[in-house]
């Protein structure tokens, strides 16, 4: 019991690395810009580089989860991370730190495909609901956390005005993969029995699938949230200091991290909504409401923007797992593989915040950010064309908390 419960510490500790580390790009894109003298479509490279390794490695892991375990995987994963962290921290010039991203976002992906079932062999199928809800919770502190980080860094007398200050962020994330690749080397990893969910498929099994409309659609579906998710993410702080004057290191931070942080407030009032409500309703109200959060964000006064940005991740917070979900129930078999197809969309990350770089060079950044309104549209779509085989089960107000008085009760 004693090893379960430090291989879960261990886990968790993963899941707040991998958070901390991705939502870091967001804070620091205008520091960049300033340093490194970008366009807005050069820096645009940056999330491209990390995401594109998603959409690149996501089912090729899965594959090596099942041919050579969750230790080798990790492994690997940390030695990829380790290695574009220390290419970034000693030579931080442009090209570098955006193959840098790339080799991390490698080992990111890995981390992901092999975090869920090891997270689920460790804890037991009885418990693995409650601690992917802990994981999630987990993975929100650290994107709220890193860009406060950031902003307490940069608040240091001097620091505002030294160049390269952010590469002591990389300087650590060196030494943290160092210990994780020692403790990962020193612990007891149990061997993953997978699931028919997370398994790889067959290559016949992936083409058949990508010739689904359906399976094609909700691809896209991922695509469109990762952008959306990572435009807001990149160009907020960057939007905030071109038309409001904010400072990027302090109120554009800020806003970052209450991003992320509203996105896990909205995750725990979504799992409550999809218990009583259809998961279609719950998607078309939620995308309605970022859409109308948006607007205000790119449209309305200084101070409006800095809460509509923030505002607009508490209704981002439930559509990848309402998207993913009704993905699953509408197709008959092939879950492990149609999985691995939608992670791979996760490179939307990568794609749309380059489309709003390269846009916003021409029209300028607010015009630009009106590409998120096109991937939201495509997302309340979605709780029109949607036909899950299975629907979410839902119960009333009442049996809800008869439910869970009734959990409390057995605890």
């Amino acid at each position: 019991m004693r090893k379960a419960a430090l291989l879960m510490l261990f886990i968790m500790v993963i899941w707040f690395v991998i958070s901390f580390v991705t939502n870091l790009i967001g804070p620091l894109m205008p520091t960049i810009i300033s340093d490194f003298h970008l366009s807005l479509a050069m820096a645009g490279f940056l999330p491209f580089s990390f995401f594109l390794a998603y959409g690149l490695i996501s089912i090729p892991a899965g594959a090596l989860v099942e041919a050579r375990g969750p230790r080798t995987t990790l492994l690997a994963a940390f030695a990829l991370n380790l290695a574009g962290c220390l290419a970034i921290s000693l030579y931080p010039v442009y090209a570098v730190v955006i193959a840098g991203l790339f080799v991390i976002g490698l080992g990111m992906a890995m981390l992901q495909v092999v975090i869920n079932p090891l997270m689920r062999a460790t804890g037991g199928e009885a418990h693995f609901a409650f601690f992917a809800v802990m994981a999630q919770l987990v993975f929100g502190l650290a994107s709220y956390v890193s860009p406060l980080i950031y902003s307490a860094l940069m608040q240091r007398p001097g620091a505002a005005t030294q160049p390269l200050v952010w590469v002591q962020f990389y300087w650590a994330f060196v030494v943290v993969y160092v210990i994780l690749i020692a403790v990962t080397a020193s612990l007891r990893i149990p061997s993953l029995s997978l699931t028919e969910s997370e398994r790889a498929g067959s290559v016949a099994t992936y083409r058949q699938l990508l010739g689904e409309r359906t399976a094609q659609l909700f691809f896209l579906g991922i695509i469109a949230y990762v952008g959306t998710e990572q435009s807001l993410a990149d160009w907020m702080s960057q939007f905030l200091s071109t038309y409001h004057h904010f400072s990027p290191t302090r109120e554009g931070a800020h806003a970052v991290g209450m991003f992320w942080g509203l996105m896990s407030l909205g995750c725990l009032l979504g799992m409550v909504l999809l218990r009583l409500l259809d998961a279609k309703l719950v998607l078309a109200v939620f995308t309605a409401l970022a859409i109308g959060c948006v607007g205000l964000a790119l449209f309305g006064p200084a101070e409006v923007a800095l809460l509509a940005f923030p505002a607009s991740g508490f209704f981002l917070s439930v559509m990848w797992s309402i998207i993913f979900s009704l993905a699953l129930n509408s197709v008959s078999a092939h879950h492990g593989a149609f999985s691995g197809i939608l992670c791979t969309g996760i490179l939307g990350g990568a794609v749309v915040p380059l489309l709003v770089g390269m846009l916003g060079d021409r029209i300028g950044l607010r015009l630009a950010m009106l590409t998120v309104f096109g991937t939201l549209g495509f997302i309340l779509s979605i709780a029109w064309w949607a036909r899950p085989l299975i629907r979410n089960e839902t119960v009333g107000v009442l049996e809800l908390f008869s439910l869970r008085r009734q959990g409390n009760a057995h605890e």
